[in-house]
């Protein structure tokens, strides 16, 4: 193809600009709001908060920019694994896995560091700009419409491939539906979970730590007001990054004492920053409505050369972190789909069959989970009671057992589909593990 049109230029578009790259002789990424030296991006303030790479993320970033996890080591942020990288859950950490690394960074650092690597990529250019709406021939579209900075005339610009990677804020839908195309189903969980960053001095408290992350389980019946909700990560510039995490009338605030009283009540690493460590800045938080996915396989008739990614087709409950990880596969799905020898004169429908099975891992993991707090009152899926069960069983063995705790973190980290975890070795080796209880 002759040109492709990212629209969006954070995490995810800039992975898909990496992908079309190999396809298209000249890619276009559109953003409005392009990041700050400082790697501030206007208009996104869910990027202060800690973010996690899961190592699925970690391995696919490092395909498409080889190198990029050393070199962001060598940047300043740190690597971790085995006993570096601690799973808590109902208070009790999991057993270590040694080929289990996870990189401890800000989201910022990180997206500086894949924007450096995007800029490097010779056909790829960068325009500053809001994206209008499409321009569509018959059933296919053809470029998209944007304004420049306080322009109100729009400028056109023709592509043979158009990806929305605008986040949740994307109108393609309403773009779509006036032009006469069916709006894609949607899938909401409400869970109304809100979260708050703050960042800490590091000293040598935690020398040999790199990402802690505590949750609530099956005996505390996943109540946060229970067993606290939070997660660390050593980042750049000497600091600590710290969230707390909690859902309806138990969400936090940006009260400083308050954090630390929550920090207090959370794992003895997270007690430890909170005892010995000055926090530096404001706390942030954040309110998460609603997980969403729309289900693009749904439609019977979809406009050829146009794609979605990232949070503009699925955003799930952000404190399982999968969100830039999904992101990643969302990327290797689209190479997937145009290394078949599929046209972008056709709809994209084997890359929304691609991306379907990732999304389904990552909406599976989260919203099952989800529905064990009070107040999130479904949709609930087929068999939800036995699912739930078991998944209650296989958390309670996975702490104790080496073996079953591979398999559930392989899930948590997004190399096996959740669907793994129901095979009959990993169903009868935790029977054995609760009976020798």
């Amino acid at each position: 193809m002759q040109r492709a049109v990212v629209l969006g230029g954070s995490f995810s578009g800039l992975l898909i600009a990496r992908v079309l790259s190999d396809f298209a002789e000249d890619v276009v990424v559109l953003e409005p709001n392009l990041l700050t030296a400082e790697g501030n991006r206007p208009g996104a303030p869910h990027r202060r908060q800690l973010h996690a790479l899961l190592a699925m993320g970690q391995l696919q970033l490092e395909r498409w920019f080889p190198g990029i996890v050393e070199e962001m080591a060598n940047d300043g942020a740190h690597l971790g694994r085995g006993s570096a990288v601690q799973f808590y859950v109902d208070g009790r950490r999991r057993p270590a896995m040694n080929d289990l690394q996870m990189i401890g960074a800000t989201r910022p650092f990180i997206e500086n560091s894949v924007l450096r690597r995007t800029r490097a990529v010779s056909n790829i250019r960068f325009v500053t700009g809001r994206a209008q709406g499409l321009l569509l021939h018959h059933d296919r579209v053809r470029g998209v419409r944007y304004t420049a900075g306080t322009e109100t005339t729009a400028t056109e610009i023709e592509a043979d491939f158009v990806v929305d990677a605008m986040g949740r804020s994307s109108r393609l839908t309403t773009w779509l539906t006036q032009h006469g195309w069916p709006a894609a189903p949607v899938d909401r969980m409400r869970i109304d979970l809100g979260y708050a960053t703050a960042t800490f001095r590091r000293g040598d408290e935690l020398p040999a730590t790199v990402i802690v992350h505590s949750a609530p389980g099956p005996a505390s019946n996943y109540l946060a007001s229970a067993c606290e909700p939070g997660a660390l990560a050593a980042v750049e510039g000497n600091r600590w990054s710290v969230v707390v995490a909690g859902y309806h009338d138990y969400r936090p605030t940006a009260d400083p004492d308050q954090f630390r009283a929550r920090l207090r009540r959370c794992v003895a690493p997270l007690q430890q920053v909170a005892n010995h460590c000055a926090l530096e800045g404001e706390i942030d938080t954040f309110h998460f409505r609603e997980s969403r996915r729309l289900r693009f396989t749904g439609l019977e008739r979809f406009p050829a050369g146009l794609a979605v990614s990232g949070d503009a087709m699925a955003s799930v409950n952000p404190i399982y972190g999968q969100g830039l990880t999904l992101a990643t596969l969302q990327a290797s799905c689209l190479s997937a789909h145009l290394r078949s020898g599929a046209s972008p004169r056709e709809p994209a429908w084997g890359y929304f069959r691609r991306t379907d099975r990732v999304v389904d891992a990552a909406w599976s993991l989260s919203t099952t989970a989800d529905l064990a707090q009070p107040h999130v009152t479904g949709p609930y899926p087929r068999a939800y009671n036995v699912i739930r069960w078991a998944g209650d069983r296989i958390t309670e063995a996975s702490v104790k057992d080496p073996v079953i705790n591979r398999a559930f973190m392989n899930v948590l980290h997004m190399r096996q589909h959740p669907r793994t975890l129901t095979r009959p070795r990993v169903l009868l080796r935790t029977a054995r593990v609760l009976l020798d209880r």
